[in-house]
């Protein structure tokens, strides 16, 4: 079966799809009317924290300047226009859109993995081991394998118990001193009358502000990260768990809604223009569907999600029952 070529074509829909859910995370009021104003304000807002090579060098072809926080006057009526194009991409306005307006776009919607070079090289090394495995499945079929053991080898599992160490610490009786209380009588100070006095205020007021801090604390800082659980991303707290099975991230409130699919031949997987909008991520010899892009990454293998494919539906899912 060959495997499928991904092209800039396919680029350009990957981030048209990813556009769609950036529509409601949380850059939506930039994105829902993407104008030229919005697309300007965002831009500032994406590359303000920016420092990747190579959307610096993108936003430069783009604009024909280098990226300055400082000097926001540089966007004027020129710069407006050229905004415009990408308003027109994202909207679907336009099928032949510039390469320097499709690379930007994929920065203001922050699609992963880019530029396009990478989208390729990420893509056609799964693909590589796509086609290995095929070949593989064919040398499988054509060989003939005979059994010339006679009997099965047994294992037996044998636990070694290691020796306990009995260690006994003898440890010399000494007698017990008397305890004698000798009363010493003195005068009181002001200060000391002053401190026995307010002494249950001042612990009542420390264990009042000890209290409200151990609330802040767990409520804003411990539980200020996600992790992946099955089929979804919960809230935890962000210590470390060395018996956690999934990677603890900083929380991102747009994962809140991703979610693993249980696809099957009856999923809708494309819109009626055509585009995907469940992405997949392999997992070992299997594939996961997604109901969103998240971002960019399946959360158990840290690979690149992909928008699915007529060859990776029929190849999937067609005929698979659902459950």
């Amino acid at each position: 079966m060959p495997m499928p070529n991904y092209t800039f074509e396919d680029y350009k829909n990957a981030i048209k799809a990813k556009y769609e859910e950036e529509v409601r995370g949380g850059y939506s009021n930039n994105l829902n009317s993407p104008t030229p104003a919005n697309l300007r304000n965002l831009c500032l807002k994406r590359f303000n924290t920016n420092t990747k090579k190579e959307d610096l060098i993108i936003f430069e072809s783009f604009f024909e300047f280098a990226f300055d926080k400082d000097k926001r006057n540089l966007y004027g009526d020129l710069e407006l226009n050229k905004l415009t194009s990408v308003q027109r991409f994202l909207l679907g306005k336009t099928e032949t859109p510039t390469e320097d307006t499709v690379q930007f776009s994929a920065i203001l919607v922050d699609f992963q993995p880019r530029p396009f070079f990478k989208f390729m090289e990420e893509f056609r090394e799964e693909n590589n081991e796509e086609e290995k495995e095929e070949e593989l499945k064919k040398e499988l079929r054509g060989t003939n394998f005979s059994n010339d053991l006679s009997e099965e080898k047994k294992y037996v599992d044998v636990k070694i118990e290691e020796p306990k160490n009995e260690v006994q610490e003898i440890f010399p009786s000494i007698p017990k001193l008397p305890i004698v209380n000798v009363p010493v009588k003195k005068r009181r100070t002001l200060s000391e009358i002053i401190y026995r006095r307010t002494k249950p205020v001042i612990i009542i007021t420390t264990f009042i502000f000890s209290l409200i801090a151990a609330v802040i604390y767990f409520a804003f800082f411990q539980k200020h990260c996600m992790q992946w659980s099955e089929d979804h991303y919960e809230v935890v707290d962000c210590s470390p768990n060395e018996s956690a099975l999934n990677e603890i991230i900083p929380y991102d409130e747009s994962l809140l809604d991703f979610k693993k699919l249980k696809a099957c031949d009856t999923t809708t997987c494309f819109r009626k223009n055509g585009e995907a909008f469940v992405w997949y991520g392999k997992r070992g010899d299997e594939v996961d569907f997604f109901n969103n892009n998240g971002n960019g990454r399946h959360p158990e293998t840290n690979g690149a999600l992909r928008p699915v494919t007529s060859y990776m539906f029929g190849k999937y899912l067609k005929g698979k029952p659902c459950k």
